[in-house]
This record gives structure tokens, sequence and C-alpha cells, in this order.
């Protein structure tokens, strides 16, 4: 494209990132599952990076209730698909980037076609999306390519690695034979069993598991993309420390805390079986 150029439009990177390392993350691809609050963000993020080449999965369309924290909703966008949205504004920063669509989502019959040829996945899925999620990170550790969760919490973000060769999401998490409702409890105090953005929750009766409904900020989004993105470059280099499953990383910016966990056989934990006690007792009160 006339006007486009790669290494003067990605130039700034250089001092963090080598002129050869920022050659190297132009022949990455990123798998993403999830164009919404984390992410469309994820995406954006990582396209500036310099990352070269993408597979993009969601099914949904944009609405209102994504105003305050997506990155691809605007009022000319409303009722638009987020894959082609977010896509279209990712090549709007790199035209040459490869992109590859999946609009159906992720499921168990594309789950081979989205991971084909990926360097690492970045989840982008809803907190709610288990079920797919479960599916994608299985997948990944079955082709050994290391995944990246970063969950959006409060005013904040928690960061998960799961990386070949070591301690797996299933094993982590410990999700199978659980309810829905379970499992959420579940992933919520593995993505963050210091559960720093617990004590400015002001209005408690935003979260809503029945209903699949919780509270977001779009501070707490740009801090995943953040956080994700330099896991990524890491992870694709080689370079820097890398902390995996069952060590985490929260960082709250409304409290100015920065908290590195370490959950030894993860929900199996005695701290984190304490836990999800105190949830399940909390939720349970909640209803009543």
């Amino acid at each position: 494209m006339p006007g486009f150029d790669y290494h003067k439009a990605f130039s700034r990177n250089t001092g963090w990132v080598r002129p050869h390392e920022q050659d190297i993350l132009r022949t990455k691809r990123i798998a993403i599952a999830g164009m919404g609050g984390v992410g469309g963000s994820h995406l954006l993020t990582l396209t500036r990076l310099g990352i070269g080449a993408f597979h993009v999965a969601d099914f949904d369309h944009f609405e209102l209730a994504n105003f305050n924290r997506q990155a691809g909703a605007f009022l000319s966008r409303i009722g638009q698909d987020k894959v082609d949205v977010l896509t279209g504004m990712a090549l709007d920063i790199n035209p040459e980037l490869d992109i590859r669509k999946f609009p159906t989502g992720i499921n168990k019959d594309n789950i081979s076609d989205f991971l084909d040829g990926v360097d690492l996945y970045v989840d982008g899925l809803d907190y709610f999306a288990v079920s797919a999620r479960r599916t994608v990170f299985a997948a990944c550790a079955d082709r050994n390519i290391p995944a990246v969760t970063a969950a959006p919490l409060g005013m904040g973000a928690a960061v998960l690695n799961f990386l070949p060769g070591k301690m797996g999401f299933e094993d982590y998490f410990q999700l199978e034979g659980h309810t829905e409702q379970e499992q959420l409890i579940r992933f919520l105090l593995g993505l963050s069993p210091a559960m720093l953005q617990r004590g400015y929750l002001v209005h408690p009766e935003a979260v809503d598991f029945v209903n699949h409904k919780g509270p977001s900020t779009p501070m707490a989004c740009e801090i995943c993309a953040g956080m994700a993105a330099t896991e990524a470059l890491k992870i694709l280099l080689g370079r820097g420390p890398v902390r995996a499953a069952p060590h985490g990383v929260q960082f709250d910016a409304y409290r100015n805390k920065l908290v590195h966990t370490w959950r030894p056989m993860g929900n199996r934990n005695p701290l984190q079986r304490l836990g999800l006690a105190i949830a399940r007792r909390q939720l349970r009160r909640g209803r009543d």
C-alpha cells in the first residue's frame, strides 16, 4: 500500500525492542478468541507492537452496553460484527497484516483451524464463556502452544501464563465435573487469589452470575492489553522472565498494588479451598 512502511510505522518500538527482534515479531502469528473488552484491545496493542499475523474469533456484534470498555464500540458501529470492525481497525494500523477471521466464534469443529500455525494464544473470551475457554486451552496444551490469559478485574488486571511442559489450565483451575456457577467461582479465584479488587466493589448487586453480567471498567481492559502484550513479547522473543502457572500476577491501579501469587496445586491449594468456600458463602448470601 502506498505510504505505508512497516519499519517506519513501528520504529518507535526500537530501543525497547532491537531492530532484529522487530523483524522476528513481524513473522509471528497470534490467535485471539474474543474481540470484546479485552480481545479488541489485545488485537490493536499487538498490532502496534508489530505482530504480523492474527487469527481472530467472535460471533457477537456491537451494542450500546459495550461502550464503556470495548475498543471497537462506536455509534457508527452498532449492529456490526465485532470481528469485522476490529479487523478493519487493525488493518488501518498495518495494512500488510495477515488476518484470518472466525466469525462463528470458537468450538470443537474449528479449533484446529483456529490454532493452525499459531505461535501464541491470547485469551480475550468473555468471563462467562467457560466451555469455549476450556476448549481453547486444552487444544493449546495438546499442540504445545503457549497461552496467556489477562483478566480485567476492577481497575486492574490479573495475568496467568500456561506454557508447554508446565502446569496446565485444567490442572490449575480444577473445573471438570462442576456446575457452571462453581466453575465461574473457581476461574475467578484462580485468576486472582489476592482478590485486590474486592475491597472497592461499591455496588455488589451488579455481579449477576445467573444472567452472565458483571461490572467492568475501560481502565482494566487497557491494563490487560498492556500486560498481555508484554508477556507475548517475552514469550515470542525468548527474552526476560516469564512466570508460568501456578505463578501469577495481579496489578490494581485503584489500590496502587502489585502482587505476585503462587498457588501450588492451583485450586486444590488449601488457601484456595478456603477462598472458594468464602466465595460460595458470599454468593449465597447475595441471593438471599
